[in-house]
């Protein structure tokens, strides 16, 4: 790997530390805002990524840089912490809380689209002639235009994928954590008791959510590129 795909990599790495701070940060405000005050007290109801980063250091630091070395795309992961019992005596808030962090994601899809279509209006970027996880536009002219349309096109892509990852509906994803609001009370609190009395069907929704990822994004990805590429349309 070159020093220019490092520096991409880093990039990315920026990228995902504030998205994922901000992912979490809003998981807490969320609790915090039903009533479970344990991020909140904890420091993470803040966009300031150094509470979050010494809840997880491996999941936000060590991983995803080993992993721009490695691969050249960070990985990693973080978490904020809720309280079970509060979870277990208001489940919808808790469902709520689950759906705040892909929200935020969200929020910086929309964001990054609103800037990649007023710099293609404003001709600081063009629309490719073909696109990619991070050339989502290409810069009109210009290393810094180049640079800019990098990073825009780094935190649209990358915050997408973290919403569609986040949404898969299986442990310990944030789509399973919302199931509870398609449920009865006394569905929601028999699958709440499995779920905390099954630890290891953590590992067994990482697995399940990795292969249905590399089948469900790519398609939603491009999709929601034709989306906001007016009078462009990429196959």
């Amino acid at each position: 790997m070159d020093s220019e795909q490092i520096l991409e990599g880093l990039v990315f790495y920026v990228v995902f530390l504030f998205s994922t701070t901000l992912h979490e940060a809003a998981h807490a405000w969320a609790a915090k805002r039903g009533g479970d005050l344990t991020a909140y007290h904890g420091g993470q109801v803040t966009l300031d990524p150094l509470p979050h980063i010494r809840r997880e250091p491996f999941g936000m630091v060590v991983l995803p840089l080993l992993f721009v070395v490695v691969s050249g795309w960070p990985f990693g992961y973080a978490s904020a912490p809720y309280d079970p019992n509060w979870a277990a005596r208001h489940p919808r808030r808790a469902a709520w809380m689950a759906l705040a962090g892909p929200g935020a994601n969200l929020t910086l899809v929309i964001l990054a689209a609103l800037v990649l279509n007023l710099g293609v209006f404003g001709g600081v970027f063009e629309s490719p002639d073909a696109v990619s996880f991070s050339r989502v536009v290409a810069g009109a002219g210009g290393q810094v235009s180049t640079s800019a349309a990098f990073f825009v096109s780094a935190v649209f892509s990358l915050n997408l994928l973290l919403m569609i990852l986040n949404l898969i509906p299986v442990p310990p994803l944030d789509g399973s954590g919302a199931l509870p609001l398609l449920m009865s009370r006394e569905l929601t609190a028999k699958y709440q008791q499995f779920l905390w009395s099954q630890p290891m069907l953590g590992w067994v929704g990482i697995l399940v959510a990795w292969r249905i990822f590399d089948v469900i994004f790519h398609p939603i990805w491009l999709a929601a590129v034709n989306l906001i590429s007016f009078g462009v349309s990429y196959g």
